[in-house]
């Protein structure tokens, strides 16, 4: 394990030069909320298509169970909470892309809160697929079986106090109050980071 701070040309070095288990190369970036994942795989994506790597991001955030299927279980406070996602569905997803030539999978439209099945799709000239998420290196049961995937995983580590300023941002953003966005933030957003953190496994590259 290497902990750095790479230019994004070396950083897609680095995943070129990774080997991989079947025909696609899977790329793990995973860190607490709001610690930039979206955007980095974004980047990274972006890099390696210009080096001539077909690359696609696939979000994790699309198997967030139903809000009616959270509030039946008493945890819509909770959402994003680590058993509210279809795990095994996930799981299933992921055994798919090594070497299935077109996976479809769900996305999930934060501004209304509820995941859409199947739309996005990998395609057959896909090479690599960064997949991000915050559970991607989490060490409790079903989870942790993620982990022998990755070709290459990536963590991101960003302070708390820098989380929590985006986290405020991000609720604001969507329309919460001041009130209900530092809520969301403290009492969901945070604690699941701090879960995280507790129960990690080790990443090949730490950012």
């Amino acid at each position: 394990m290497s902990s750095i701070n790479p230019s994004i040309e070396a950083l897609a070095e680095q995943v070129l030069a990774s080997p991989r288990s079947g025909v696609r190369r899977l790329v793990a970036l995973a860190g607490p909320p709001a610690s930039g994942k979206s955007t980095q795989a974004k980047i990274l994506a972006n890099r390696l298509n210009e080096e001539g790597c077909s690359a696609q991001v696939l979000p994790m955030d699309g198997f967030h169970l139903h809000n009616e299927i959270l509030v039946e279980r008493g945890l819509l406070n909770s959402k994003g909470a680590p058993e509210t996602f279809d795990m095994q569905g996930f799981l299933q997803l992921i055994t798919r892309l090594h070497d299935e030539p077109e996976v479809y999978f769900p996305t999930f439209d934060r501004s209304r809160d509820i995941a859409i099945a199947a739309a996005g799709c990998v395609n057959k000239a896909c090479d690599t697929v960064i997949v991000e998420g915050n559970y991607l290196l989490f060490d409790r049961p079903i989870w942790r079986d993620l982990r022998h995937h990755w070709d290459l995983a990536l963590r991101l580590e960003v302070p708390e106090v820098i989380l929590k300023r985006r986290l405020l941002e991000r609720w604001l953003s969507y329309g919460l109050s001041p009130v209900q966005a530092r809520r969301r933030a403290e009492e969901n957003d945070l604690a699941n980071a701090r879960v995280i953190e507790e129960f990690t496994l080790p990443a090949d590259i730490i950012l």
